[in-house]
């Protein structure tokens, strides 16, 4: 049998707060019939307000989702009922499925093996399979989502501008219709173009960059200069730039603006010069090839096709999953999932988009760990993954906590990351016989030493509670403004998502 997620790892798979809540008043035993559970699968029959119980299916593999009630959410509050009272025992082992469940999971092996053989399709979005499943009259959700055309880079909502989300669907749009290669001289006049339209548009913000320092920073807190020059960048195609202008506002909320506020132009001017020195024409061959030309350009808003990704070398590991965040901005939720090889030691990132109240990736369960092949977006450090193919029928929870380190070692690996690509804004880490002490995060292994909490953490009140004063593992989200804790993991294992 699958081994049984926990209640805070089931709630996490909520859409949202108030999902959370319906699913627990749909989870007493005493609301469900037929129900059962094999190795991959759970189902059951939820009495509603009609004559006809829901009927409510769970494929525990991606996981996905089936119900019969007209929610368009996903998963929705029965299934989440049924996964509670799956996670507290409450469901009984069963030799096979129920018909009904039997043949939805059956379609959707089948489809996975029509998929499987026929050629990759071309790039729509993220790339992944939409949910709702149009041709089963929307019941279902697969766990991998889709449906908003990605960003690229590394979008992060967070308030540092890491040139990885656009300018609002303008940029998005744009960046999409460019992302394929040249297929002919029409599509090679196309790339030329916009190459010509990203120099320039990079040229003037190396000028407004200049004359900002020379001015002063106090001109700086004019809000409407930043979105016309956004604007301007998103005609000028190069979107990923324009997002991180456009975040530049929420520097100035802290005491220390003027600081990070230079901080973010040097970080801008150093990409439009590496830009403009990596694509001139007295650039080496081997510079133009180069990983660091890869992420300078991703950077910029070249898109990256999903097919190239995949094209290139995999990664196999036993993948933890160390947690999630979700991130909203110009109308669409962005979800970063981080993962850490558990022979490898390697980072990695899932990302997934869709727009506001539509459902997101939810195939990766925080607190498990996937055997599975991860490719990597290419780049001078590479970080953000697709999953290639997974081993495992279902993810299984993980063998105790994943491996921890040091706060030295968890700043070594931060420092590694920056050098080889100063745009990174965040990076997943995991220390070990941690404590929480007011705004910091306290490493009570090796020579001691503690990380800030990010402000947005204010008092990590439920941190505080699952330690009780007693050290754990904690994962959590580096940023340049502190640390985002993500999940724990108690003495005996057990996950505790924060």
């Amino acid at each position: 049998m699958t081994e049984r997620w926990n209640r805070d790892q089931v709630l996490a798979l909520a859409p949202d707060a108030s999902s959370q809540k319906a699913a627990q008043g749909v989870s007493s035993p005493g609301k469900w019939s037929g129900a059962g559970a094999t190795a991959g699968a759970l189902w059951g029959e939820c009495r509603g307000s009609g004559s006809k119980p829901y009927l409510a299916c769970v494929d525990l593999s991606e996981p996905a989702y089936r119900c019969s009630c007209p929610s368009r959410k996903f998963p929705c509050k029965h299934a989440l009922g049924l996964l509670l009272l799956w996670s507290a025992g409450g469901v009984p082992d069963a030799s096979g499925p129920a018909d009904w469940a039997a043949e939805w999971l059956d379609r959707r092996r089948d489809r996975a093996a029509r998929a499987a053989i026929r050629p990759p399709a071309p790039a729509d979005g993220d790339g992944t399979e939409a949910y709702g499943d149009a041709a089963e009259g929307g019941d279902e959700a697969a766990g991998a989502g889709g449906g908003a055309a990605e960003a690229g880079g590394q979008a992060d909502g967070g308030g540092r501008a890491d040139g990885g989300a656009t300018a609002g669907g303008a940029g998005r749009a744009g960046g999409a219709a460019l992302a394929a290669g040249p297929g002919g001289p029409a599509d090679a006049r196309r790339a030329a173009q916009r190459e010509r339209r990203v120099a320039a548009g990079l040229a003037e913000l190396e000028r407004w960059l200049a004359d900002q320092v020379r001015q002063g920073l106090v001109a700086s807190r004019r809000h409407d200069q930043w979105d016309d020059l956004a604007k301007r960048l998103v005609d000028a195609q190069a979107p990923a730039v324009a997002g991180a202008v456009s975040r530049l506002g929420a520097v100035l909320s802290g005491d220390d603006w003027p600081a990070r506020l230079l901080g973010e132009y040097a970080l801008l001017h150093l990409l439009a010069v590496s830009h403009r020195r990596l694509t001139s024409t007295a650039a080496a061959p081997a510079e133009l090839g180069s990983a660091l030309l890869r992420t300078v350009r991703e950077r910029v808003g070249f898109p990256v096709a999903k097919e190239e990704v995949l094209a290139g070398e995999t990664v196999r590991d036993r993948w933890d999953v160390l947690g999630r965040r979700d991130t909203e901005q110009d109308r669409i939720t962005a979800r970063r999932v981080w993962l850490r090889g558990r022979s490898t030691g390697r980072a990695a990132l899932v990302l997934s988009f869709a727009p506001v109240g539509q459902a997101l990736d939810a195939s990766l369960v925080t607190g498990t760990t996937v055997d599975a092949d991860l490719a990597f977006y290419p780049g001078s450090c590479p970080l953000r993954a697709l999953v290639a193919a997974r081993h495992d029928p279902a993810p299984h929870l993980s063998a105790g906590p994943p491996p921890g380190s040091t706060v030295d070692g968890a700043l070594d690996e931060v420092a590694r990351a920056l050098a080889a690509d100063p745009w990174t804004d965040s990076w997943p880490l995991v220390l070990e016989a941690a404590v929480p002490a007011g705004s910091t995060l306290r490493a009570l292994s090796g020579p001691g030493g503690a990380l800030a909490l990010h402000p947005s953490c204010g008092t990590p009140w439920r941190l505080v509670a699952a330690s009780g004063g007693h050290p754990l593992t904690v994962a959590a989200e580096w940023t340049p403004e502190g640390l985002r804790p993500l999940t724990a993991w108690d003495g005996e294992g057990q996950v505790i998502v924060l």
